[in-house]
């Protein structure tokens, strides 16, 4: 088996300061250990991989797939029971209906198991859905090495800070550890070590350095890097194949993949083609919205009013501010053009990028381009939210700061396009 440092990259000090806390097998480790971080910083992987190379006793759980607090105790007793057999072998089910049964049936299944005297691990990805669940959910979990009597340890796995958790009535302080994003010099080192075999490292940290040249400014996920990454070898790598070029002929092999990579700009996060459409794609030398099949450009089905919240903050994204008497008020009166507008207008306000807004102006703007009256309701919020859940829209800054949340648009003016003819 490979070292720990060689299988997990960049997370030296994180990877150290958990082996710290887990201690010896036997040891009481600490109650409860909190994990944060953005997406994609390699919390989960991490937690899986140091507790699969230790060999500790564990169960992992993702709090999306359960979604009641029963389902989630019974997923955690019936992994806990698997332990040692493969799923074939044991097949039996454990129900829990309530958390004073699972603290009976966890002792239970850690005496047959036989780690009623080693720290079991019990990891809670998404941890931010307990708060969802039952009150006293997340309190007892803090809890559960003190109510068992046991050497458990839970770890909680969250893209929110502690803070967010923490229950008004007080709780068991759990240990925090902070996962930051990935540095640029990060994403080299990981995205460089799957190079392929038949070609040399160099020549992939050299594909690497160009695609992160590209993409860092928009994108710094390290899975959807790693996607785009696969995607876009075949083409870089071209020029290679057919004898055109040498692997280090990197202002040839630059030319080659620039237009491909610009495409796929378009596509970054929102996933609007598979794999084998993007091939296509580029064998074909097409343009994006002359393939079929595309269901982000084809078949765009949104909700009526997220339709017009997504153009109305295309607007307020790509508008400047103060042309949005002229353009959404009826009597607007006489506005002059001064020498200062006719300079600025010149430049394409889509080559500087979208501009954040705030709240107060996207639903200014909706107000206007809506036919009939729309009232602020729960229901407008909602899909506001949800256009930012699928990353149509992004949040810039804090929902609770000072001056109210911001957004900016990021679809292209193709996609608004084509939910307008919707």
């Amino acid at each position: 088996m490979l070292p720990l440092e060689n299988v997990v990259l960049c997370r030296e000090s994180q990877v150290s300061s958990l082996m710290a806390l887990f201690g010896e097998r036997h040891h009481f480790s600490f109650p409860s250990i909190f994990i944060y971080g953005h997406k994609a910083s390699g919390k989960t992987y991490v937690m899986k991989t140091l507790l699969k190379t230790s060999e500790l006793p564990h169960v992992i759980v993702n709090c999306v797939e359960c979604f009641t607090s029963r389902i989630l105790l019974e997923q955690i007793l019936n992994q806990l029971n698997c332990l040692h057999y493969s799923e074939d072998e044991y097949t039996s089910h454990i129900a829990c209906d309530s958390f004073n049964d699972f603290v009976r049936l966890f002792k239970k299944v850690t005496q047959e198991r036989g780690v009623d005297d080693q720290t079991v691990y019990i990891v809670l990805d998404k941890a931010e859905y307990l708060r969802e669940m039952e009150a006293n959910l997340l309190p007892a979990f803090l809890r559960l090495q003190e109510l068992t009597n046991r050497n458990v340890t839970v770890i909680f796995l969250s893209q929110i800070v502690w803070e967010k958790f923490r229950p008004n009535t007080g709780c068991f302080e759990p240990f925090v550890m902070y996962f930051p994003d990935y540095s640029i010099g990060h994403l080299q080192k990981i995205l460089s070590h799957d190079h392929p075999p038949e070609y040399s490292a160099d020549f992939y940290a050299a594909y690497i350095n160009i695609l992160l040249g590209v993409f860092y400014t928009v994108c710094r996920d390290l899975k959807e890097l790693r996607h785009l990454a696969a995607l876009n070898f075949s083409k870089y790598c071209e020029p290679v194949v057919k004898g055109e070029a040498n692997e280090r002929d990197t202002r040839k092999l630059w030319r080659n993949i620039e237009p491909h990579l610009k495409k796929a700009m378009q596509t970054v996060y929102l996933r609007e083609i598979s794999s084998s459409q993007w091939e296509k794609l580029q064998q074909d030398d097409t343009e994006m919205g002359q393939l079929k099949g595309l269901s982000a450009h084809a078949h765009i089905e949104l909700p009526y009013y997220s339709k017009f919240i997504l153009i109305a903050a295309y607007l307020a994204s790509y508008n400047p501010t103060r042309t949005d008497k002229r353009f959404f008020l009826k009597h607007h009166g006489k506005i002059k053009k001064t020498n200062f507008m006719k300079k600025h207008e010149k430049t394409s306000n889509h080559l500087l990028g979208p501009k954040p807004f705030p709240l107060d102006r996207l639903l200014a703007i909706l107000y206007s381009i809506v036919d009939s009256r729309v009232a602020p309701t729960s229901n407008i919020f909602s899909q506001i939210t949800s256009l930012v859940t699928l990353q149509l829209l992004t949040l810039v800054g804090h929902e609770d700061q000072l001056d109210g949340p911001k957004y900016k648009c990021t679809v292209s003016l193709d996609f608004v396009r084509a939910i307008a003819r919707f």
